[in-house]
């Protein structure tokens, strides 16, 4: 028998769950803003500019809204640097431009298109924003990856066997409030005294270089910080030639969330021919060189941005990777993110690789989603975008690394633990006959649990693990 039944004459197609329609990136036209009325198009796409008016505080992003943004934002962002902050502002022209778009010119209006606004969210957080009750998980962490605990010499954090991450600098063109190396990166906060990098860059550098020479089994280098936008390019490109005359290292990823925040930087005539000079001998090498950039919001991705990429590109560049990171409010829905998706890759040509759960540093808990969300928005993900461009989505869990969401090995959902395993010793683990059978813990945001997991939670921590 046919189970199978035809639509009648008079019902309606069925809904795709999500239904793709081609969006074309916009610039947003910056003299919107009142501060900025007067700024021509070289000015803004002139990199120096753009960092010599970077917005640090709320009286120089005052004089760029003028009379848009009421007294209420700014008595709820001063209460959020008093209170929660793990970053210090610092917002180039080109990401505050791309924050409410099309908001309304009056200020009321403009101020709740300010406030909802989801790039805003992250990168301009106030208090308002924050869980009430649990602000920071009780587990959170400031280092909450223990990346300096691995670090082999300053700045050098060896977590896989054969992937080292080496951040060259702790400063960005921008800071993100969501930023996992809060304890590293940027200028203190009333919260958070941050650590320091002691060593001068060449010194570093050096001791970066000989440990790789002395350690063949690494083949893979990820060259962060901060941000590489940040390093000088001749010292960034010095230290690229350095570890191309390394046999033994087969791949090279530079980290730059300034090709979305500051894509002026990578337009100058002396980067880009710098970056080919360095791509040509990866090529000649046949090693992989990779730009890998962060971008949570499809308001994000712009004209300007999709012309840095192909700059990029055509300078030899292999692939430029998205890494971007889950946060509520910015783009936990499927449609969220598979705009993003989709505007990266048919666009900008930029390749959706990985998103992120939001690690567990302090004040976060407004961001984060838990484990059994992030499942879902993989499965809602699926089958939309070319396989090679369709992202994973993967949990960072503390002492294992990188996990696909759907990886983990028990889940008490009443509680929000998870357990992972992992396959691999880190280097402070290579005595320890235990690591690779033991399960390592990871904490869903206690506001997402049902209400007995949260009195549980609130009449006694949970003990870790």
């Amino acid at each position: 028998m046919n189970t199978l039944t035809s639509a009648g004459p008079h019902s309606l197609p069925a809904q795709q769950p999500y239904e793709y329609e081609r969006l074309i990136p916009v610039e947003p036209d910056w003299r919107r803003l009142p501060g900025w009325r007067d700024v021509t198009p070289a000015q803004w796409r002139d990199a120096q500019w753009q960092r010599a008016h970077c917005v640090k505080n709320a009286k120089q992003l005052a004089a760029v809204v003028g009379p848009l943004l009421e007294d209420r934002f700014y008595e709820d962002l001063e209460a959020d640097h008093k209170q929660f902050a793990t970053m210090s502002m610092l917002l180039t022209p080109q990401m505050l431009n791309t924050m409410v778009p099309d908001a309304p010119a009056d200020a009321a209006g403009f101020t709740d298109a300010f406030l909802a606004d989801p790039i805003r969210r992250y990168m301009l957080p106030v208090a308002s924003d924050r869980e009430k009750e649990w602000p920071s998980h009780p587990y959170a962490e400031r280092d909450s990856l223990h990346e300096t605990e691995m670090w082999v010499v300053e700045g050098l954090t060896h977590r896989y066997p054969t992937k080292v991450l080496a951040e060259l600098v702790s400063t960005c063109p921008q800071y993100c409030g969501h930023c996992t190396r809060m304890d590293l990166v940027g200028g203190s906060t009333p919260q958070v005294e941050k650590q320091r990098l002691t060593l001068r860059p060449a010194d570093r550098q050096d001791q970066m270089i000989d440990y790789l020479k002395r350690n063949p089994g690494v083949r893979d280098v990820v060259v962060s910080g901060g941000d590489v936008a940040n390093v000088p390019w001749p010292r960034l490109e010095s230290f690229l030639m350095r570890l191309l005359d390394l046999e033994s290292v087969r791949d090279i990823r530079l980290a730059t969330k300034a090709l979305a925040g500051l894509p002026q930087h990578w337009l100058q005539g002396a980067v880009l021919e710098g970056l080919e000079r360095v791509a040509r001998t990866a090529a000649r090498r046949s090693v992989n060189l990779a730009v890998h950039t962060h971008v949570n919001h499809v308001q994000s991705v712009t004209p300007l941005v999709a012309e840095t990429a192909r700059a990029v590109l055509d300078t030899g560049v292999r692939d430029i990777r998205n890494q971007g990171v889950l946060m509520r409010g910015v783009n936990t829905t499927p449609k969220a993110l598979l705009d993003l998706c989709m505007v990266l890759q048919g666009e900008a040509n930029i390749l959706p690789y990985y998103f992120y759960m939001c690690d567990m540093i302090p004040n976060a808990e407004h961001w984060r989603v838990a484990v059994w969300e992030a499942q879902e928005l993989q499965h809602a993900v699926m089958g939309y975008l070319p396989g090679y461009a369709t992202p994973r989505i993967v949990c960072d869990v503390p002492y294992v690394g990188k996990r696909w969401v759907h990886q983990l090995v028990e889940y008490d959902r009443e509680l929000g633990v998870s357990q992972w395993t992992k396959n691999y010793r880190t280097g402070i683990e290579l005595d320890d006959l235990d690591a690779l059978t033991r399960r390592y813990p990871f904490y869903d945001p206690i506001t997402t649990l049902p209400e007995s997991g949260r009195r549980r939670w609130r009449e006694n921590t949970v003990e870790k693990g």
